[in-house]
């Protein structure tokens, strides 16, 4: 099971016991996007190969508010 922790500055990840962090400007080069814009399942998806993604996309912007 992967968690994903949000705050202005990136996501604490936990992924298969594991305790990792993306920065705000990683996440933003990633995703090609403004931090804010990007959604919970697009982090998912820089995590894991293929994610089982359940409910919709949230955006970090309104996560992190």
């Amino acid at each position: 099971m992967t968690v994903l922790s949000f705050d202005d500055q990136g996501v604490d990840v936990v992924y298969e016991g594991i305790e990792f962090r993306l920065e705000r400007a990683l996440v933003e080069e990633a995703t090609e996007k403004s931090y804010p814009d990007v959604t919970d399942h697009e982090v998912m998806k820089l995590v894991e190969d293929s994610p089982h993604l359940s409910g919709e996309p949230r955006r970090v912007g309104d996560i992190v508010d």
